[in-house]
């Protein structure tokens, strides 16, 4: 079967297109055979090496994706030949609190991800898909949808009339735009581009800010919610980007944490999150009980994830430099 692995060293240049034998289906097993696969931020620095440097190779990058199931080991009971599943990022991590033991399963690192033709996964860290998606936008669910649920619904618990502020457009922003307009939340979008602002805009964000031309776009929110504050940042810039988000957010408002975009230190007055009694969250993902909650409110909603470009599986390198370029809007998947 043909995979694309990370080969001798870390690098795009050392990403290769390389044959490896057919997995072997053990007890409790099931063969997927892959159709598309999304690229995520985590995937590009696993590459680069700069996620994990000590991990061992070669390996098979990427986390998420979506196949058809071919083959059933021995006492499988939750899917059947022919379901159409999307694996779990951490394959141990089905309900409950993150663990070390749970995250040492995660897909593309520690363990070989989802660029292959053939997978062989847990038939406990598989998940069927909403049905009125297409192979590419049911892709995109493991990381970036299930990251933007956990933020605002398993750990964020926003209501209606709530006003959630969303950096950038990304897969997980775009997310969670979709998210908060779905449950009546006002939002509030930051990006750098006027032409992806205008994009959030025609997806329904009532607020947009560009940061560069509004470099202090915390205030400018302030504003725009006549001084008492948003209920939620989705903060996915990190360490560059913390200090306008807490003048942003309300007293005890919440802020998620997801990325690293803008760095993972530097120098931060901590002052602002003791006296607006902010709740600061880091969000990892999520579990399956949280991935299938989110499917069938996908489901109800008939909600459609924003695929910006798809590849085919030989252009792999290629998917990757057009992520590391910040051009996309939503997610970049590949077709197998």
């Amino acid at each position: 079967m043909r995979v694309f692995e990370i080969h001798q060293a870390f690098g795009l240049d050392n990403l290769r297109l390389t044959e490896r034998s057919e997995p072997t289906l053990g007890p409790g097993q099931v063969l997927v055979r892959m159709n598309a696969v999304s690229l995520n931020y985590r995937d590009l620095l696993m590459v680069r090496g700069m996620y994990n440097p000590r991990q061992p190779l070669p390996l098979i990058p990427c986390s998420d994706g979506v196949g058809t199931v071919v083959g059933l080991g021995k006492g499988v009971r939750r899917v059947k030949e022919g379901d159409r599943v999307a694996a779990l990022f951490a394959q141990g991590w089905i309900s409950g609190e993150p663990s070390h033991e749970k995250l040492r399963t995660s897909l593309g690192g520690p363990l070989d991800g989802t660029l292959t033709e053939l997978m062989v996964l847990d038939a406990e860290g598989v998940v069927p898909v909403p049905e009125h998606l297409t192979d590419e936008e049911a892709a995109t669910l493991p990381c970036a949808a299930l990251t933007a649920w956990s933020a605002l619904v398993t750990q964020g618990e926003v209501r209606a009339g709530d006003t959630v502020l969303i950096q950038g457009t990304g897969g997980v922003s775009i997310f969670a735009l979709q998210f908060a307009l779905q449950m009546g939340a006002r939002t509030i979008v930051t990006s750098s581009s006027d032409q992806k602002l205008q994009r959030a805009r025609e997806l329904g964000a009532h607020e947009v800010l560009n940061y560069r031309t509004e470099p202090e776009w915390g205030k400018k929110a302030l504003e725009l919610t006549e001084g008492r504050g948003v209920d939620h940042v989705v903060e996915v810039g990190g360490a560059g980007t913390l200090e306008q988000s807490l003048k942003a957010v309300r007293f005890g408002g919440a802020l998620s944490v997801i990325g690293v975009l803008s760095g993972v230190s530097s120098p931060l007055n901590i002052l602002p999150i003791l006296m607006k009694n902010v709740r600061l969250q880091g969000i990892l993902v999520g579990h399956r009980e949280g991935f299938e909650a989110m499917n069938r409110a996908i489901s109800v909603s008939r909600l459609r994830p924003i695929v910006d470009r798809s590849f085919p599986f030989e252009d792999t390198p290629q998917a990757f430099e057009f992520l590391a370029s910040g051009g996309h809007f939503g997610k970049i998947c590949l077709r197998l």
